[in-house]
């Protein structure tokens, strides 16, 4: 699979075979393959036979060489901040003469995935930064001899006073830099 990250990046996840890594790195330095558009511009993008099609003449050098003679790139999701498609390589030429019925297939459970995933990486976040407060609170607390209340106000004010959020006024407390 492939994600497009809101900053331009590309990223290859959960590849089925190492060959992919580099097959799916071909696309994206050369910024053609059905992959990186399906990723990228288009919805669905199907070549049958990689080492005929003009869409993808520099990257079909390089499929072909690895042994992928069809490809599909099927768009999975679209959210505010990535886009993923689904990767399908095979060896025979010709596959993927259907692909309506493989995305159809594929498309609903792996926005599913993908949102699920999504939501373990956000609250993992969360409770690393609220574990990062607590340590800042702390070392608050200890420094200036404040209850934990006041000393969390005093972090919540240093962050509205600074306009930096307090997860930033955390780190810096913790790391053992000064906040003003």
């Amino acid at each position: 699979m492939t994600v497009l990250h809101f900053d331009g990046r590309l990223e290859t996840v959960a590849p089925t075979d190492e060959l992919l890594w580099g097959v799916d790195a071909a696309q994206y330095e050369l910024r053609e393959g059905p992959c990186y558009d399906a990723a990228a511009d288009a919805v669905h993008v199907v070549s049958p036979y990689l080492n005929d099609d003009p869409r993808f003449p520099r990257y079909a050098v390089t499929a072909v060489a690895a042994g992928i003679e069809a490809q599909a790139g099927i768009r999975l999701f679209e959210a505010s901040k990535s886009r993923g498609a689904l990767n399908l390589y095979a060896r025979e030429p010709g596959a993927f003469s259907d692909l309506g019925a493989i995305g159809r297939l594929f498309q609903h459970q792996a926005a599913t995935a993908i949102d699920y995933a999504r939501e373990i990486h956000n609250l993992q976040e969360a409770v690393r930064t609220r574990g990062l407060i607590g340590n800042a609170v702390g070392i608050v607390m200890e420094r200036y001899q404040l209850t934990d209340d006041r000393a969390f106000a005093f972090l919540t004010r240093l962050s509205q006073d600074g306009n930096v959020k307090l997860r930033v006024i955390a780190e810096q407390i913790v790391a053992g830099g000064t906040t003003h």
